[in-house]
This record gives structure tokens, sequence and C-alpha cells, in this order.
């Protein structure tokens, strides 16, 4: 049987320019939701779009980073539309409660952006059972899974019932004007480099994060109905607490994407409504160069062709092309790796042991 040919179908605009600027402003009186937003780049988020006149509604099972962030943001930004709902995602009730909530304090009563933000990563236990030749083996705890992937499958069920009757909004469009455009539907994804990568000893993670790639892909297919647009964040290793320490000794003498990239992703694909169906990849900022075999030479600054940048875009729209993107992207944060040599991995050391002892803690 011949493979469906979906790419009518697929609700997607063209690939993302990343040179064409956009306006961290146009969130202003829009109504996001996010979870997961208490700390890390969530919480980034969050201060970028207070800031810029968003009202954002954070939900995260942390009670006292939740409420102490809602409290600065609101003081830094001026902005008291910034509203801190308790939330475990892995428990559908308390998703529930979080949407319900959120309408009920969106000023114009709907929600216009979904970020499904909220992951975990840790110690994973899949390959360590213990005690499973015992008449009764206990249940494995897969909490990681649970978050990444359970709790992602709940937001977006809640998304796709919400986002539809947010008043004023109107379907998706490439042809948007987002200066102009406030009412919105869209659901952000977070994926990771682990969506379409391999991930050694977080059997979990990959899973999880291979699971949003699948959603994502599914999604933007049948969108059409509820005139929802769907996008896709996969951050690279990003400095943030969730690197454990063994990761970053794994990681030593590479390169780590920033935080400050991944929310200038992420604002760009919530802010600019004409973006649908897309994804993008946050990674080390790099200086390259495209060869014309379409692979990527780490290069110096100010070379002829060359520009320096730290988000690519992922065609998450053809297999063939992903693992054409995969292979670029290792070649580069390799050459990069080389480039920095037993100094960097001495760096790296210094600042893990900096964060195992709490001296740096993000």
């Amino acid at each position: 049987m011949a493979p469906q040919n979906l790419s009518n179908a697929i609700r997607q605009s063209p690939p993302v320019d990343l040179t064409i600027p956009y306006d961290a402003a146009w969130v202003k009186g829009k109504t996001i939701l996010i979870t997961g937003g208490a700390s890390g780049f969530g919480a980034s988020f969050v201060r970028l779009w207070a800031n810029n006149g968003a009202t954002v509604i954070v939900g995260d099972i942390n009670v006292n980073k939740g409420v102490e962030l809602v409290r600065d943001v609101q003081k830094e930004s001026g902005n008291k539309n910034i509203h801190f709902v308790h939330c475990d995602v892995t428990d559908w009730q308390s998703q529930v409660n979080l949407f319900k909530e959120a309408v009920k304090l969106s000023p114009h009563g709907g929600i216009d952006t979904v970020v499904a933000n909220a992951g975990i990563a840790g110690e994973d236990n899949m390959q360590r059972g213990k005690d499973l030749d015992a008449a009764e083996p206990p249940k494995p705890e897969f909490k990681i899974y649970d978050v990444n992937s359970t709790g992602v499958l709940y937001t977006t069920h809640l998304a796709y019932f919400w986002l539809p009757r947010n008043p004023d909004s109107v379907e998706c469009s490439m042809e948007s004007k987002p200066a102009e455009r406030v009412r919105d539907r869209h659901l952000l994804l977070l994926g990771s480099i682990a969506s379409f990568s391999s991930i050694a000893a977080q059997p979990q993670y990959g899973a999880a994060k291979h699971a949003v790639m699948g959603l994502f892909r599914s999604l933007r297919a049948t969108s059409h109905p509820q005139g929802i647009r769907v996008n896709l964040l996969c951050p690279y290793f990003i400095n943030t607490p969730i690197v454990t320490p063994t990761a970053r000794f794994l990681l030593a003498g590479g390169g780590m994407g920033e935080i400050k990239d991944v929310v200038d992703a992420g604002t760009r694909l919530v802010a600019d409504s004409r973006i649908l169906g897309r994804g993008l990849v946050i990674g080390p900022n790099l200086n390259i160069k495209q060869l014309d075999n379409g692979d990527w030479k780490l290069v110096e600054l100010k070379t002829p062709g060359s520009h320096e940048t730290a988000i690519w875009e992922v065609y998450a729209d053809d297999w063939v092309e992903v693992d054409a993107f995969l292979h670029r992207i290792v070649r580069v944060i390799n050459a990069f790796q080389a480039m920095r040599g037993w100094a960097g991995w001495a760096s790296d050391i210094v600042k893990m042991v900096a964060y195992k002892v709490g001296i740096v803690n993000r």
C-alpha cells in the first residue's frame, strides 16, 4: 500500500525564518497557561511574557517556588495578572482544576496559549528492577515518564477543549497579523533533542519525549476543526538544574544551550500567530557555515557565508530530513567540543561540582 500523503492536510506554515524579527510585545493581552512554570526556563518564560503585558497562569507542583515567582514577577513587571495555581500534571483532576481556574482568572474569560512545559529528569530505574522474582513483585515507579508523557497528554486534551472556546478567537491562519491579533488558539509542546535522538541511561525520558514528537506530528494533521495552531520546542541540554551532576559530568567539555535562547525561541512561537506546525531546536550558540552538501561546519566569527545561532528549525514533517538534521547538528556540536578541548572539560567539571554542592542553583 502506498504511504499516505498528508502534506495537503497538514496545517503547517513555511519554515521559520529566524532572521525575520518578531516583537515579544505581541503577547500583550493574551492569556497564557503554562505548566511547570515555577522554575527553569518556565519561570523565564513567565517573566518575559509578564513584562510584555500578558496574563500568565502558572501551574506547578512546587507551591513555594510558584508563589515566590508570582510575587516577584508582579513586583518587577507591575503586572498583577500573574497567578499561581497548584497543579500536579500527573493528576487528571488537578489539571482540570488548573484550566478552570485559568478561565476564571483570564480578563477575557478564555485561554489564548497553552504551554505544556512541565517536565522532569533524574535517575531512571527502568533497567534496575528489585525483587521482581518475589511472589508479588513491587510495581515500579515511572514518574519521569508519567510527568513527561501522560502529563502532556492531559494538558493537550484539556487544551483542545478550552482553546476553541476562547472568546473572539478565530481559526489559525498564516495570513494572521500578530501585531493586531490578540485572541489566539495555540498549543506549544515541549519536546527535546531526545524527541528524535537516543539518550543513554534515560529510557523513560527518551520514550516520553519521542511520544511528544509523535503527538505533535499527529496533531498538526487534525487540528483543522478547532483552528488550533500547534508548535514544538526541542531544547538540547540546557544549563538548568534539570541537568543532573551526572549528566554534567558526561557532557563536560561539550556545549550546553542557554535559557535565554529557549525563551527567545518559545516567545517567537507564542507571539507570532503566523507560525503553524513548526519545530525549533535550541542548542549551544555556534558560528556555522552550511556546505554544498547541506552539512554545517563550525567556523570562525565573520567567516564569509557564516552565521551565529543557537536556534535551528528541525523539519519534523519528514523523518528523512530529521535524520539529516540530526546528523548535521551532532557533527557541529562534536566539533565545538573538540575546539574547547581539555580546558573546556575542566571548566565544566568545576561548574558541575558547584551545582552538586549548591554553590550554583538556578
